[in-house]
């Protein structure tokens, strides 16, 4: 992937089934911290582009990284934008968040990329890799983003009609 955005999509799904028990916050920084070697690599040219951090163990360390991290990083952001309604941020829902998108991301990833190995160092078969095609699963996270999105909205609208 293109970075983090189009992980985004699938989160936006997961928010909108979960509701209360899933932080989009921490989901999205668990997607900015996985694509920290990636960014690293492509900006020195030393290292594997999805090395360790693309692999169940580096996105189980990075998981819980997040999850430390990301409840008090999201709740900040969330302070920032003046959304109140969703303080505090659970230690259950700060971990659950950070390791759906950690793994979530190794899976996607995990099916565009040729060189991505979730299960390294135990073997280096990459199951997953071409399931789909690329334009498929690009166009897949575009619309859980939009459906995902719109389904948020429609399921909040009907919530506050019913209070």
């Amino acid at each position: 992937m293109p970075f983090t955005p189009f992980h985004m999509g699938p989160g936006i799904v997961v928010k909108t089934a979960l509701q209360s028990s899933f932080s989009l916050m921490v989901f999205g920084w668990s997607q900015v911290a996985i694509d920290i070697q990636p960014l690293v690599v492509l900006l020195t040219g030393k290292g594997e582009l999805h090395g360790f951090s693309h692999t169940v163990l580096g996105a189980t360390l990075i998981g819980v990284f997040c999850s430390l991290t990301g409840k008090h990083l999201g709740e900040f952001g969330l302070r920032v934008i003046r959304e109140p309604k969703y303080l505090p941020i659970s230690w259950k829902v700060s971990f659950a968040s950070a390791f759906i998108g950690t793994y979530s991301h190794i899976a996607i990833d995990s099916i565009m990329h040729s060189d991505v190995f979730p299960l390294s160092p135990f073997s280096a078969s990459s199951p997953l890799h071409g399931i789909i095609n690329i334009e498929a699963l690009h166009v897949w996270c575009m619309v859980s983003a939009v459906v995902g999105g719109l389904a948020y909205f429609v399921v909040a609208r009907i919530k506050r009609k019913q209070a």
